[in-house]
């Protein structure tokens, strides 16, 4: 991160992989780490960010020990220079922007078919068969002029597949052109709550439930996961 770029990502290891022995945590942890070293670094080029998840998970397969498992990641770059911002996203964690109380960008989630993302994975010997592994390069890149003000959302799909949009934006928009770091961090913590409170809530009809249906799976409350949020405004 430098005075005109900011860097702003999250990663969500994929808690299938407790069953095996394996803490799903070490892997997002270790690519997050990564990215964030690799920002500093003095060829980094902010409208590539997917080369962070690329050069990231580079360096996980490297490792001398083995860090199994796999992860979904969003991983966007505000360049203040040319008033851009600059995603990559694999899998069902995302990015939303807000303005004037609407979404004006948002990310689309990649599945290979219902609740199983795209990730990036290095499975166990033997494993790699009935493992999913998808290359940094299948992310979904996107490029697109934001304004003073912007609310940036960033999160892990706990977020996204419990709160519905109106919520969101309902406690977004209250942010908009915010610039204390208490201010934004409380209204952080406030979403992440929301989402967990929702998630455990059985009768609630979350976005999740509804996503289920859609494909014919009768389903009805949230759905408890891993919960992270990123939340930023834009200053240029």
């Amino acid at each position: 991160m430098t005075v005109n770029r900011r860097c702003e990502s999250v990663a969500d290891g994929v808690g299938g992989w407790r069953s095996y022995g394996i803490d799903p945590g070490e892997f997002s942890s270790f690519l997050m780490k990564t990215c964030e070293r690799l920002v500093h670094c003095v060829n980094f080029n902010p409208q590539r960010p997917v080369n962070l998840l690329a050069y990231s998970y580079c360096e996980l397969l490297e490792q001398k020990k083995p860090i199994l498992g796999s992860s979904t990641a969003c991983v966007l770059v505000l360049n203040r220079e040319n008033s851009t911002v600059y995603t990559a996203n694999i899998g069902d964690s995302g990015f939303m922007v807000v303005r004037k109380g609407e979404i004006v960008h948002k990310s689309e989630e990649q599945q290979h078919y219902f609740n199983t993302p795209f990730q990036l994975s290095l499975p166990p010997p033997g494993h790699d068969h009935n493992v999913l592994s998808d290359s940094p390069d299948s992310a979904d890149t996107l490029s697109f002029p934001v304004k003073d003000g912007d609310v940036i959302l960033v999160a892990t799909d706990g977020v996204f597949d419990n709160v519905p949009e109106k919520l969101l934006l309902d406690m977004l928009k209250e942010v908009e052109g915010v610039t204390d770091p208490v201010k934004l961090q409380m209204t952080a913590n406030s979403l992440a709550l929301m989402a967990r409170s929702l998630s455990f809530d059985s009768d609630f009809m979350s976005p999740f439930a509804i996503n289920a249906r859609r494909n014919n799976i009768n389903a009805t409350g949230g759905k408890p996961d891993d919960i992270t949020v990123v939340l930023a405004t834009v200053a240029i």
